[in-house]
């Protein structure tokens, strides 16, 4: 055999134990593992979702000024930055996984200069 075409065969087996490796399920699991949110188990059977937010837009401006405000606040985890905000007939839903207590109470703090607090739903949790 020719220094080319052996080289061509190894590079070509190369990549079919490659490909081999990479699509064993042990390593498919383990990758699709890897990647789960943490708060996915927080996510499932929640009466108030996104769906259920109304399409008035009082609700959509609400919702939308309360992200604004959590959003702008930099000192906030990602987690706080991703909380659900819900709106239906005026009464905001907060849900979802913050880092600590301080911003659990600060999230809340802000909402809460957008609508009355009577007004709010705090489902928030601290994080563990």
């Amino acid at each position: 055999m020719s220094a080319p075409r052996f080289l061509i065969v190894a590079l070509a087996a190369t990549a079919l134990l490659c490909f081999a490796e990479a699509s064993t399920p042990n390593s498919l699991a383990q990758s699709s593992s890897a990647q789960a949110p943490d708060n996915s188990g927080q996510n499932k059977n929640h009466a108030d979702t996104a769906d259920n937010q109304a399409n008035a837009k009082d609700d959509r401006q609400i919702t939308a000024k309360i992200r604004k405000a959590i959003v702008a606040e930099k000192d906030l985890s990602t987690y706080a930055h991703n909380i659900k905000i819900v709106t239906v007939h005026g009464e905001v839903t907060l849900k979802g996984p913050v880092q600590t207590e301080d911003e659990k109470q600060k999230v809340v703090s802000l909402a809460s200069t957008i609508v009355p607090p009577e007004k709010i739903v705090n489902d928030l949790t601290v994080k563990r």
